[in-house]
């Protein structure tokens, strides 16, 4: 993943096309173009019989500037970075701040690529991708230029669960751009193996994680919100940044409508963030989550709004407050009585 800088100071982590999927997109660009002056060619070589031959060669040289040239100029500029090529491989153009390209941008690019792509044959193209760290070729290097990959996988917007949708847009005024890449690396790999960990090995890992985070914010950790849980609407909102600064605010949105869909309604099918089976540790009482919205329906519903869970050492509060010692004080005898309550679980089983 590569660091973009916005002119705000916003970093942006996207996915630069290596040489393989430019190439593949570079062919398909190349066929139609070809295919498109091959055809032109041919319809004015008829309309132009009658010319001498100088006149002919003029048209010539015209028709290859404005086909092979001009033309995938106006079709970068028109579609904002997009050719028929990487509409197909799922690539796109864009500037090194992560906005959209322009005529000036589509102009270098296009003028670079008569060197080395049309006259070299694509052999400077490959070498300057294969040494660039980002995959850039000399026309994006000149025009300040980069191609990303545009369409990602499911497989991989799948593997870092979202987060609960009353912490969707609750972090938008943090400012991300101190975050480190190596924190943003530990995050993503902590949320996507958070359900394999000991529970409480997990919710250790994510209550330093959760301050490392906020040390490079500089503002304090939200009070009842687990640190898994604010971990995942961290992310959450970074990658809802750089969707709206690439890509523009529909698709954003579109994305994370559908990233609520998958894990939702919550808590049902999504990680249950902050109770016992999700890490708290002995002794510590997990905060609930705000009431649940209106479309949360049966189960989801029952969930969202059931009181804390506690541990072992404590008693359950009524309602979602600080829990009171017990008189007795022995966990296996709660266990027990709550074992023997209906439609109560307090989420620990005492070792055998």
């Amino acid at each position: 993943m590569s660091a973009l800088v916005t002119g705000d100071a916003v970093v942006l982590g996207l996915r630069p096309a290596r040489l393989p999927s430019r190439a593949l997109a570079l062919v398909i660009d190349l066929a139609v173009v070809w295919a498109t002056y091959i055809l032109v060619s041919l319809v004015m070589l008829f309309a132009t019989a009658s010319l001498d031959a100088a006149a002919q060669a003029a048209i010539a040289v015209a028709l290859f500037v404005l086909v092979l040239v001009g033309g995938p100029i106006a079709v970068e500029t028109l579609s904002h970075g997009r050719s028929l090529g990487k509409l197909a491989c799922g690539l796109r153009v864009v500037r090194d701040d992560g906005g959209p390209i322009r005529f000036r941008h589509a102009l270098v690019r296009g003028a670079m690529g008569v060197v080395e792509i049309l006259l070299t044959f694509g052999v400077v193209a490959c070498i300057a991708s294969l040494v660039s760290e980002r995959g850039r070729r000399v026309g994006d290097v000149f025009a300040g230029t980069l191609v990303v990959r545009e369409r990602i996988s499911t497989g991989w917007t799948a593997a870092v669960p979202p987060p609960p949708p009353w912490l969707v847009g609750r972090f938008a005024g943090l400012d991300l751009s101190r975050v480190p890449d190596g924190l943003w690396l530990a995050i993503r790999q902590y949320l996507t193996r958070m359900r394999q960990l000991d529970p409480q090995v997990s919710w250790t890992m994510a209550a330093r994680l959760a301050e490392d985070m906020a040390a490079c914010t500089g503002t304090p950790l939200p009070e009842g919100v687990p640190p898994a849980a604010y971990l995942a609407g961290v992310v959450g909102e970074r990658q809802a940044r750089d969707a709206r600064r690439a890509f523009g605010a529909g698709q954003a949105a579109a994305s994370t409508a559908a990233g609520v869909q998958r894990g939702g309604p919550w808590p049902v099918s999504g990680p249950v963030y902050g109770s016992a089976a999700a890490g708290a540790p002995p002794g510590s009482v997990s905060p609930a989550p705000p009431p649940a919205p209106a479309w949360v329906s049966g189960a989801g519903s029952r969930l969202a709004s059931a009181p804390a869970v506690v541990s072992p050492a404590a008693d359950r509060p009524a309602s979602g407050g600080a829990a009171e010692p017990t008189g007795s004080g022995a966990p296996g005898v709660e266990a027990a009585n709550s074992a023997d309550s209906p439609g109560r679980s307090t989420g620990f089983a005492p070792p055998a």
